[in-house]
């Protein structure tokens, strides 16, 4: 019976560890704006595609590819997108939403607002938040980019898979102390990315990753989103 006893402890005490660090990981992940030259090192990337290599996905599809670019790479890449992205107007493989109503319209907005604050642009200012939205295409000065696509053939499913593995991504570099920020900004150059990574036509552009280690003194990542209340999103039926 002792030993019974101890065995539930322990196993709850781990379980407990193991919701502590994941809540952290939640709560700390946040979209990185602004990042250091320094380069992550093979070993911690290796390590982040590696766990989240465990995304579940239907009928264990495992629908993704990544490409993952560093360094001079990353900024041959950096520039032929700006270029890009200027000259062209947005096309992506996968549509984008149709539009932002409601409380998605209120979150975005907010979102928004909080960025342009955080870096001292008023909200007349569209010359300056046209320069902030092509640090999009600056991949924010990160060292690293990883490009996300799925099989056409796939559909939504295949899109949906690729999500989970962008979520868990973002939440294994966090947990390696790599900071990070999803980028639809990178679909909308969906025939540019295909042509100059030679991406073959079956695959659609889903998103891009950019990532490294965090300018922790920049006043652009200093500002958090919110979460809407479980209340809000969570509906019990329990009878």
């Amino acid at each position: 019976m002792h030993n019974t006893m101890d065995f539930s402890k322990a196993a709850s005490e781990h379980h407990s560890a193991d919701y502590i660090a994941l809540d952290r990981l939640f709560s700390e992940r946040h979209s990185c704006r602004a990042y250091l030259p320094d380069l992550v090192p093979r070993l911690i990337l290796e390590r982040i595609v590696t766990m989240a290599q465990r995304t579940a996905s239907w009928c264990n599809s495992q629908a993704w590819q990544v490409l993952i670019t560093s360094g001079a790479a990353t900024d041959r890449f950096r520039k032929e997108l700006l270029k890009t992205a200027t000259a062209n107007p947005p096309a992506s493989d996968i549509a984008f939403p149709r539009a932002y109503e409601n409380v998605y319209l209120d979150r975005r907005r907010k979102c928004g607002f909080q960025l342009y604050d955080s870096v001292g642009i008023s909200k007349d200012d569209k010359a300056a938040s046209s320069r902030q939205m092509l640090e999009n295409f600056r991949l924010f000065g990160a060292p690293h980019v990883a490009i996300i696509t799925a099989p056409e053939a796939l559909g939504a499913y295949g899109a949906v898979d690729c999500g989970a593995y962008v979520a868990n991504f973002l939440l294994a570099a966090k947990s390696c102390g790599v900071a990070s920020i999803a980028q639809a900004a990178i679909a909308s150059q969906s025939a540019f990315v295909r042509h100059y990574f030679d991406i073959p036509k079956d695959r659609h552009i889903v998103c891009g990753i950019s990532f490294g280690y965090p300018d922790k003194n920049s006043p652009v990542n200093a500002f958090r989103t919110e979460r809407a209340s479980i209340s809000d999103s969570v509906t019990w039926i329990d009878a």
